[in-house]
């Protein structure tokens, strides 16, 4: 019997989506290899979910749950067959490849996401996270959280060409508060913050989050901002810089609570980030940037690479349900938001 044959049983697994405080776009390559990195994110009560249990019939079959889509292939034409559902092929092959001696288990592979692809809260490699995560439990594999979340990096941005960064992966694994920082010959170092007493809960108080209602695609910006970089383009260098200093800054601000510093930090930040590339604003985006300025927002910007997805606001928390209540009378969802404090997790299911 092959080590894919013989696991048995439902194995559950989630990983946590995060909001990028500071310092997004420096954990690109090859920015990061070139100048070293520096992000300060924050994972947040939304998870991506992965479900991985066996098949009798010699088949597999990856299925998205939010998405309603599911596609069953023979187990020999599964690494290779046509898929909408590539980062689970891309984990199951990769799996197979180096763990399994190249079998391949007929197995069930499921997914689900608590948001819209292209949200800017990491989904997309959260979800990575989680199916590794998922078959490193089945399989008894080898990973802690650094391998697990470089092993999702390389299968979502080498072995599938997918274009992004790094932060989201290694927030998923680690969950929580952390200064990361991204270096050359791909190291990483993950920094855990230690607050002051009260300055979690003033921050997690002070935070709105908002869905524009436009699900984007990352692809074009990350590839215009990596364009900056490569032809040392004065202006994106710049900004790339100063996201870099503002990751420090804001880390410094964070663990204190000072939540007038952040928002300072978060106004300088957004006008750098716009200038990384064209579309990272909208009109859309910034309508509501202004709505909510109107209605006691001290900073905001896009989640993620932007040019649609969520946005995040900072406001007092006296203000925090009038700034919800413009927002969602402005179509945008709007909500307040808890941090997480623990990264990837499995467990078995007993029925």
């Amino acid at each position: 019997m092959g080590r894919g044959d013989g696991k048995n049983g439902l194995i559950r697994a989630r990983a946590p989506l995060r909001l990028g405080l500071a310092g997004g776009g420096t954990d690109l390559s090859p920015y990061c290899q070139l100048h070293g990195g520096a992000v300060l994110n924050v994972t947040i009560d939304r998870h991506a979910y992965a479900f991985i249990s066996s098949r009798s019939d010699g088949k597999t079959s990856f299925a998205a749950l939010d998405m309603g889509v599911e596609e069953i292939f023979d187990v020999d034409d599964s690494c290779s067959a046509s898929t909408s559902l590539l980062l689970h092929q891309g984990v199951y092959r990769r799996i197979c490849k180096d763990y399994l001696g190249d079998e391949k288990p007929a197995l069930s592979i499921q997914t689900t996401v608590d948001a819209p692809a292209g949200s800017g809260l990491g989904s997309s490699s959260a979800l990575m996270v989680a199916l590794v995560e998922a078959f490193r439990a089945r399989y008894e594999l080898p990973l802690g959280r650094y391998e697990i979340a470089h092993l999702a990096w390389e299968i979502e941005r080498i072995d599938l060409g997918l274009a992004g960064g790094r932060q989201d992966q290694y927030a998923a694994a680690f969950g929580g508060v952390n200064f990361v920082e991204f270096l050359s010959n791909d190291r990483v170092i993950v920094n855990p913050l230690r607050l002051v007493p009260g300055a979690m809960e003033e921050i997690e108080s002070s935070i709105v989050i908002c869905f524009t209602g436009q699900s984007r695609s990352s692809h074009d910006i990350i590839l215009q901002q990596t364009s900056g970089v490569v032809s040392a383009d004065a202006n994106a260098m710049e900004a790339m810089h100063q996201l870099k200093a503002d990751a420090l800054e804001m880390k410094l601000a964070f663990v204190h609570g000072d939540m007038p510093r952040m928002a300072e930090v978060m106004r300088r930040s957004w006008i750098a980030k716009r200038a990384t590339a064209k579309g990272v604003s909208t009109t859309a985006i910034d309508n509501f940037h202004a709505l909510a300025v109107e209605n006691g927002a001290l900073a905001g910007k896009i989640s993620g690479a932007g040019g649609g997805g969520f946005m995040m606001f900072f406001v007092r928390p006296e203000d925090r349900q009038k700034l919800v209540v413009a927002l969602r009378a402005a179509g945008g969802d709007a909500s307040a938001v808890a941090f997480t404090h623990t990264g990837s997790v499995t467990w078995k299911a007993t029925t």
